[in-house]
């Protein structure tokens, strides 16, 4: 004889997906996922596994987390931390507000940015990667580009200088040697007629250093040939004076080429991050001479590869922070620039706070791709063990990272703002 219709259903009969889904709903996830977790359960023949698949769902998605490795530009955690733009409201992103008729999207942030670096003018587009691919295909496309082999780099990723530049359809023109490449070697190359050279390129060793038997051109030298010079300074550093800083320039920035002194010594062009030493979001930054940035903003590849205007309003209000010499408010330099004495007061509160732990001296790095072999003085908390998972499986996650065994809270990539929650965790850790 059949069951009656509200019986429960037989032991062996699975329960149903929708019903184990609508007890999840306390998870805060949209019905349709609690439905794949359900589903997910119960094909694994545990259906009691349907919660941990919903949290397991929720913590894949794009969250908040606490970065204390002490890399300040972590491009797992999306580099240079920057708060989201409130973007409940339309915006005059193509609308000139003074005519009424349409503007462009290039007209706002750009303008403020090529201010800021002391640049006649400039365009944002996705990423450096796609600022220089952009350079090359409106600039030299079926011509040449000279580069120093010292310098043709090979970015995240795998992406490599010469794979860009061959998409871009410019020709390659090695010059000099990997360890040594002298002005002459340009001189020669740009001279030739026979290699038709458009552009020279100076491409920022951003990521390794060559050191020893070597030689390098400058920028004031490459600026005296015959042809526009394209400086890839990929970090974004703006300016080397750092006048949004009260103390000005950190020691560890001595060597990083900047925007505003490379076009005042002669660059025809810059192209730089927005995510990394500049402090905002992901984009790519072209700026230099009006005419270049004009030519290059004309190019199709310019649509396709142009930034949206959460993007655009991000590296605004950016923009405006440096113009006011507000270093304060931009997290990244806030971060970088904060004092060892400081650094070591918070953490002996949240040890004292948490009942474990020890306060130590330790290293920040800049990362994401930036100042290799740079250490930046920091401070922090030190537990002995391995507790690296358990830290990254609470709300919000703390990232930390482990060293010969021992567990390290670097606080210089920590928001003081969560040293309340750190002190939690961390209390809480092994109960």
């Amino acid at each position: 004889m059949s069951s009656r219709p509200d019986s429960p259903p037989p032991a062996d009969r699975p329960p149903s997906v929708d019903a184990l889904a609508r007890s999840l709903r306390d998870t805060g996830l949209p019905h349709p996922l609690l439905v794949d977790a359900a589903r997910a359960a119960i094909a694994s023949g545990d259906p009691e596994r349907a919660r941990a698949e919903a949290q397991d769902l929720a913590r894949s998605m794009l969250q908040p987390v606490i970065n204390a490795t002490g890399v300040l530009l972590h491009t797992n955690l999306g580099r240079a931390p920057w708060p989201a733009t409130d973007a409940g409201r339309y915006r005059n992103l193509e609308l000139d507000l003074a005519t009424g008729d349409r503007g462009s999207r290039q007209a706002h942030a750009p303008t403020l940015l090529a201010r800021a670096c002391g640049a006649e003018a400039a365009i944002v587009v996705n990423n450096c990667a796609a600022a220089v691919m952009l350079v090359l295909a409106a600039l030299a496309r079926d011509r040449a580009v000279a580069v120093s082999r010292g310098e043709l780099v090979e970015i995240g990723g795998g992406f490599r200088v010469p794979e860009v530049m061959q998409q871009s359809g410019a020709r390659l023109l090695e010059v000099g040697t990997t360890n040594r490449t002298r002005l002459a070697d340009y001189e020669r190359a740009v001279a030739d007629a026979a290699n038709d050279v458009a552009l020279v390129m100076q491409v920022h060793q951003s990521n390794y250093k060559i050191v020893g038997f070597t030689e390098a051109v400058s920028t004031a030298e490459l600026a005296t040939l015959d042809v526009p010079l394209v400086a890839d300074i990929g970090s974004g550093f703006l300016d080397a004076a750092c006048p949004w800083l009260a103390d000005g320039p950190p020691a560890w920035l001595a060597d990083e080429p900047a925007a505003r002194q490379t076009l005042e010594a002669g660059a025809a062009l810059v192209t730089f991050s927005g995510d990394k030493l500049l402090g905002g979001p992901q984009a790519g930054i072209i700026a230099g001479r009006a005419d270049l940035v004009a030519t290059c903003a004309r190019h199709p590849l310019a649509r396709a590869l142009r930034p949206g205007g959460l993007v655009l309003e991000a590296l605004q209000e950016l923009a405006l922070a440096y113009l006011r010499r507000d270093g304060e408010s931009i997290p990244f330099w806030r971060m970088a620039s904060m004092p060892m004495a400081d650094l070591r007061a918070r953490a002996e509160a949240i040890v004292a706070s948490a009942g474990r732990g020890r306060v130590v001296d330790t290293a920040s790095v800049p990362g994401g791709g930036t100042l290799p072999s740079v250490e930046i003085p920091s401070a922090g908390i030190e537990l002995p063990g391995n507790h690296r998972d358990l830290l990254r499986a609470g709300t919000p996650p703390i990232i930390a990272r482990v060293q010969e065994g021992t567990t390290v809270i670097d606080l210089r990539t920590v928001d003081p703002t969560d040293d309340t929650h750190l002190a939690e965790a961390l209390g809480t850790l092994g109960d």
